[in-house]
């Protein structure tokens, strides 16, 4: 199981790329008219507090049209003008949905505020099991009636960020066709790109660039339910140790929280929560963090190339995932992977700091009845690095209809900055 889940964290999790960085040509790339569509914009906060809600889900209504909101709670929704007396379902972990009509939103810049799910949740008939090994076990045999049966295409946006302390010093950001493959299918899911563009021009703010390998399947690769052996074995749970958390809510589901920990500890080890639906026992949410403590081991499993003179080395490593449900069938929704790392020079009395986030949220899909070549030229390679094989920064039209996730206040004032360079030089 170790040695399985090691070479699985070497070819397919985000493995990272350190040398040294070099400018590349800026490429503009051209909206490409499609269906019309109006836009809409504003912020999911906590009623309680005001605080902004990040990772809210926002669909609309009997459609597979969705977004996320962003680390500030803000969101942007495009939704096609043919859909006119539609609802938008706003929905997150811990507290109670919303179902508010479009009219709502054509206010502009809405501010909606979402109820903490407070009740006793210990009491609630529906939540029988006390043994969280048959739980996790439960829900790792179910995998084949509760998630998609059928392959599916979806649309998706990714995005890329890598920061040096607070200042961003890479951003790529692409719409990406993800064909998704059975979740009873043993086959590779695939990806390619639609739209892509990227940060240029910034080699002025360090002399070193670190380069994240792996691109959209980083976030991707950590659906564990589509590739439940990967981490947990249902033939063979003893690897871990389970635990029940306080249960929680999200929107009507009850939901079960298991803690879990990886009992082997000589190398870098998991640790984190499954969030698993207490009617069907699909897991709708799951938080987990690498314990990368073992200095030596982590450096082997995520660096591979560095400069001479210095020692790089991840500091935390954590993954988010969450499921989506439509006709009683889940799917993959939104993935998020984040990484910080260490680099200390030789003679050097301060080290550098990286934080690096890839994230991937599906905002539509379609079932695909054809039959999809294995060899398509448009799959891009599992080892791509964006921000060498993307180029260009474009005009704010750029993405047309497809759904993004709100920029970070960071990340757009990085945007502004390389904008206002371009057009100087």
């Amino acid at each position: 199981m170790k040695n399985s889940l090691h070479l699985f964290l070497k070819k397919i999790m985000a493995l990272l790329i350190i040398c040294s960085f070099y400018a590349e040509g800026k490429a503009m790339f051209q909206q490409i008219p499609g269906t019309p569509f109006t836009e809409y914009k504003g912020k999911v906060v906590n009623s309680r507090d005001q605080e902004p809600l990040s990772a809210v889900y926002l669909a609309v209504e009997n459609s597979n049209v969705s977004t996320v909101t962003n680390s500030d709670g803000e969101f942007s929704l495009k939704i096609p003008n043919n859909n006119d007396n539609v609802n938008v379902i706003v929905s997150h972990l811990g507290f109670r949905s919303q179902k508010l009509p479009l009219s709502f939103f054509q206010k502009g810049n809405v501010v909606i505020e979402l109820q903490e799910t407070l009740e006793e949740l210990q009491e609630v008939a529906i939540l029988s099991y006390t043994d969280p090994v048959a739980l996790v076990r439960n829900m790792l045999e179910t995998r084949g009636s509760n998630y998609f049966t059928e392959p599916t295409t979806m649309t998706g946006f990714y995005r890329e960020s890598i920061k040096r302390g607070r200042k961003n010093v890479s951003l790529s950001e692409a719409v990406v066709k993800i064909h998704k493959e059975s979740y009873t299918s043993n086959s590779d899911d695939r990806i390619s790109l639609v739209k892509a563009r990227k940060t240029a021009d910034y080699d002025r703010l360090d002399t070193l660039a670190l380069k994240l390998r792996g691109g959209p399947y980083n976030p991707l690769s950590i659906d564990i339910m589509k590739n439940p052996t990967h981490i947990f074995s249902r033939q063979d749970l003893s690897n871990f140790k389970f635990s029940f958390d306080e249960p929680t809510r999200i929107g009507d589901r009850y939901l079960y929280v298991v803690n879990f920990e990886e009992l082997e500890k000589d190398f870098p080890w998991y640790f984190g929560k499954l969030y698993i639906d207490a009617e069907s026992f699909t897991l709708v949410k799951a938080s987990f963090n690498l314990n990368v403590d073992n200095r030596k081991a982590a450096t082997d499993l995520f660096v591979k190339k560095k400069p001479g003179g210095t020692k790089v080395y991840p500091i935390e490593v954590n993954y988010d995932i969450s499921y989506r449900e439509r006709d009683g069938r889940w799917y993959f929704g939104y993935g998020n992977t984040g990484l910080e790392f260490v680099i200390n020079w030789k003679r050097r009395l301060f080290n550098s700091r990286y934080k690096v986030n890839s994230e991937l949220a599906v905002t539509n899909w379609q079932v695909n009845n054809e039959e999809i070549s294995r060899r398509d030229e448009n799959y891009i390679n599992r080892r791509i690095i964006m921000n060498d094989d993307v180029s260009g920064f474009a005009d704010l039209s750029f993405w047309g209809e497809n759904n993004i996730i709100e920029p970070d206040e960071s990340i757009e004032s990085a945007i502004d900055k390389i904008r206002s360079k371009l057009e100087n030089n």
